[in-house]
């Protein structure tokens, strides 16, 4: 027993020599050997593109960045090259009077999309049309210098570096364990990339945070995304490659999203911000849209909830979303919608939304404007959506004019619920669903709330099991109208409410 236990410490050992070996065989091209100073005042951006086109004509390797700030306008990635940052280095982005960031390149045709998703040269670090990247290590990228306004210059161009890493049409990339602070529009932009992992990375910024745009073969794990006034973590379709893409195939797990204000998740004072944004959202940019989609073991803190909107005439199917906290809830928890903004060069295709599964979800404390909110269009329903084991206290105080409130369809407008406005019902506004299946679900309030628990209208296929719901005297407890095909089983709560 003992020899062989001592033949096992002695393979592990020898396994460990021999990928220490290997590790430290590979070449390192060192950026202070190419005349970066790392002294916080030098600009190091020419330094940096040297060492890493010297390990790209090598034949590939990694790019060490030791303890420094390293001021940097745009820095081009290569295949084969691992950016590796040591803990105590910066990138830190060069303020914009410097001019050395890239201008934007050309975009042929008409531009359907934002700026931040039409240009990508303009960033601090970016890549195009490569394979195997890697940027890792427990250093920093602090964008210093970097814009996260919406400034149009030529065809919906911000014009200005505004992204912290921006990849486009790459394969095979990693991004591990960097912390990336004031990232501009984008900290990190995916656009038509494929096998790609991001594992332990954290974000402190003040517009978006991730975005997954055109993209297949994705997993975002174990990070931590703060983004008080854009969106957090942001799968995407948009029209940035001249056709439509659909994202697919995305696992996204054991991540948390946050919106205090910039800065506070890393010093840990994590101060509450006014805008509360900072969620897991499925759009606006949506023109291919999304399939095949896990969402699981995330938490949501001060901020909006999840958000699935398919609005540009794409699909968004076979989403399953489990095992979610939320405390703090800004504006809704849970919100699937179907529109019609068709931002793009087809402006008749309709979408689809169908097949989504959200069990598990727990949240505390969420903004009464709106609960769950499932909508689709007249004559377009949203189909096949079935939520379990749902728990959510709302803070409550809605009216009795709240409760009389029709909000207006979506339609072509921009896909937010403050456009659609207070809904009916406290816990779930559901109109244009066909197959809608609740069970296990329980809505609480604090504040005492005058509108139903629930509004269903135009719905289709209405299953409800074990529905538990605080209803303050007088109320009733559901308004269902036009609903077809009503089957409620074990939730007294509903005894006695009919369909008009």
């Amino acid at each position: 027993m003992i020899r062989t236990s001592l033949s096992i410490l002695k393979f592990v050992v020898f396994s460990f020599s021999i990928a220490a070996a290997q590790q430290t065989s590979l070449p390192c091209f060192n950026v202070r050997d190419f005349g970066a100073g790392g002294n916080g005042k030098k600009l190091d951006s020419p330094a940096i593109n040297k060492a890493i086109e010297a390990c790209a004509l090598s034949g590939g390797g990694t790019v060490l960045f030791p303890s420094g700030t390293y001021v940097s306008g745009s820095i081009h990635l290569k295949s084969n090259v691992h950016l590796y940052l040591d803990a105590g280095s910066v990138v830190l982005g060069a303020p914009q009077e410097t001019n050395a960031y890239d201008p934007p390149e050309p975009f042929e045709g008409k531009a359907y999309q934002d700026g931040g998703h039409t240009y990508f040269h303009n960033s601090l670090i970016w890549g195009e049309d490569l394979a195997n990247v890697s940027i890792t290590g427990p250093g920093m990228i602090n964008g210093g210098g970097l814009t996260r306004q919406d400034k149009e210059v030529g065809a919906g161009s911000i014009g200005l570096g505004d992204k912290a890493i921006a990849l486009k049409r790459c394969h095979h990339v990693l991004i591990r364990d960097v912390t990336v602070f004031h990232g501009g529009h984008f900290a990190i932009i995916l656009t038509g990339c494929y096998n790609v992992a991001v594992d332990n990375v954290t974000i402190d910024t003040d517009r978006d945070g991730i975005n997954i745009d055109c993209c297949q073969s994705v997993t975002v794990s174990n990070s931590r995304i703060n983004a008080p006034n854009d969106d957090a973590l942001c799968p995407k379709s948009s029209f940035a490659l001249g056709k439509r893409v659909i994202t697919e195939n995305v696992t996204i797990t054991n991540c948390q999203v946050s919106g205090y204000e910039e800065g506070t998740l890393l010093d840990g004072t994590f101060k509450p911000s006014k805008n509360k944004n900072g969620r897991i959202k499925f759009g606006t940019e949506s023109n291919g849209g999304f399939r095949n989609i896990v969402i699981s073991n995330c938490t949501v803190r001060d901020c909006r909830g999840i958000a699935l909107e398919e609005v540009d005439g794409g699909i968004l199917e076979n989403v399953a979303i489990s095992n979610i906290t939320m405390m703090d809830v800004g504006d809704y928890p849970i919100y699937i919608t179907l529109g019609r903004r068709n931002r793009g060069p087809d402006s008749l295709t309709l979408g689809s939304v169908r097949n989504i599964t959200i069990s598990h979800l727990i949240a505390t404390v969420a903004d009464s404007m709106s609960g769950v909110h499932i909508t689709g269009l007249p004559g377009n329903d949203v189909e096949n959506v079935r939520l379990q084991d749902i728990r959510i206290t709302f803070k409550g105080g809605g009216t009795k004019e709240d409760a009389l409130r029709v909000p207006p369809e979506l339609d072509r407008g921009y896909p937010e619920p403050k456009r659609i406005g207070i809904t009916p019902g406290y816990g779930l506004f559901a109109r244009h669903v066909r197959g809608l299946e609740l069970a296990d679900v329980h809505f609480d309030f604090q504040l005492p709330e005058l509108r139903p628990a629930m509004v269903c209208v135009d719905v289709d296929g209405l299953q409800i099991e074990n529905f538990k719901a605080k209803i303050a005297g007088g109320v009733v407890p559901a308004i269902f109208e036009s609903v077809n095909n009503l089957v409620v089983r074990n939730s007294p709560v509903l005894d006695g409410v009919t369909t008009k």
